[in-house]
């Protein structure tokens, strides 16, 4: 057991504890809303890059995930919630029929082979090309310059300066969110993630760096938060509370990303996504390996923990023993693992026999196609 601060905290969660054993680990049981996980092992949203045309999943997509089935809940790779919101070439929709369509294909898979699914709703907002957005510029809060490229069907180009939302365009982004979250209730998936985190358009308007609005959506910490609060309350209305997450980087400086009071940005907002409903609060707060760092003192989960009364799950370079120890520390619920998922199609149980881990191969990430996808070896040898 950790002397860290906050280390006795107790999990007061509406999520209900179900391991017949007492114990809580990485291993336990856990429900969340009327969700049952048999373990608490969520497999992270990942973009992979290889949605097909009119970027439709296709049925490596639906392999793929059904080979990851065995997580207490997977969380999709980003899908955008509209046309504006595409930031990548061969990413997934899910604005259109057809894109739905696809994603059901994939649901019907993954429940067939006895998992449970959420996909995370993405607008890239200010990260994005106009070859990628018809000729269009990327929108924004406001119209600053971003640090960055993007690939493009012509190559690699450097992130324009974007077009700063109207006011009366702001409203037209709930919508989008609204009409994604019906399309995912069509798709099948036991329900959504919202994509508030990595310098993306929830997260560009929420922090004081992104935005230099002097409206009703910027300047005052409680404007900023004005437009992920309506977008989280259109997704709850289409979904129930229980069934929606939101996802967050206070650490973030990609793509050009501050702000001047993290804690307090942070802690205002989770206490405000805390009263909508809102199912679970998913943090990235890097713990070491490849995703970096963040010293104990500036870490926010500790503060964060004790505000949001509902599923609280962490990621940012877990293991088998550090997230089994934040579990039993109480500091979250659940814990998200993206790279270990990514080559280890059966991380739950190479996690349960303590068995090595696949090395990922960093060089097929976006390349499309099955290497470095579906073809990562499980302890059974398929």
């Amino acid at each position: 057991m950790s002397d860290m601060p906050g280390s006795n905290l107790q999990p007061i969660r509406l999520g209900e504890v179900i391991n017949v054993t007492g114990e809580m680990d990485l291993f336990s049981q856990y429900r969340m809303g009327d969700l049952t996980l048999p373990n608490r092992i969520v497999m992270a949203p990942m973009t992979r890059n290889r949605a097909g045309d009119a970027d439709v999943p296709v049925p490596l997509t639906a392999a793929y995930y059904v080979q990851r089935a065995s997580a207490g809940l997977i969380i999709t790779e980003g899908s955008q919630v509209s046309l504006q919101g595409v930031g990548y070439m061969h990413t997934p929709g899910i604005y259109s029929e057809v894109q739905a369509a696809g994603w059901k294909k994939v649901t019907d898979a993954v429940h067939r082979a006895g998992g449970r699914i959420f996909i995370q709703l993405w607008h890239v907002g200010r990260v994005s090309h106009p070859d990628l957005l018809g000729g269009d510029l990327p929108v924004a809060p406001s119209a600053l310059p971003v640090e960055g490229f993007v690939h493009t069907p012509g190559g690699k180009k450097r992130i324009p300066v974007p077009k700063a939302l109207e006011t009366d365009e702001v409203p037209d982004i709930v919508r989008q969110f609204r009409r994604a979250a019906e399309n995912a209730k069509t798709a099948g998936f036991d329900g959504v993630e919202i994509h508030g985190a990595n310098g993306y358009l929830l997260d560009q308007f929420l922090r004081s760096g992104s935005n230099k609005r002097t409206d009703k959506y910027g300047g005052s910490l409680e404007n900023r938060i004005r437009l992920p609060l309506e977008v989280t309350k259109a997704v709850i209305d289409v979904w129930g509370g229980d069934r929606v997450g939101y996802r967050i980087s206070p650490h973030n400086i990609s793509r050009s990303m501050s702000d001047a009071k993290p804690m307090e940005t942070f802690s205002y907002f989770t206490g405000e996504l805390n009263n909508t409903g809102l199912g679970y609060l998913h943090l990235i707060e890097a713990v070491g390996g490849r995703e970096g760092f963040v010293p104990p003192e500036a870490r926010l989960g500790h503060a964060l923990r004790r505000i949001f009364e509902r599923t609280f799950i962490l990621n940012g370079g877990y293991g088998l023993e550090s997230g089994s120890e934040a579990i039993v520390r109480g500091e979250a619920d659940l814990i998200a693992f993206g790279v270990p998922f990514l080559a280890n199609p059966d991380l739950p149980e190479r996690f349960r026999q303590n068995a090595p881990l696949n090395e990922p191969d960093v060089s097929t990430y976006y390349k499309g196609g099955e290497k470095g996808y579906t073809d990562y070896p499980t302890l059974a040898g398929r």
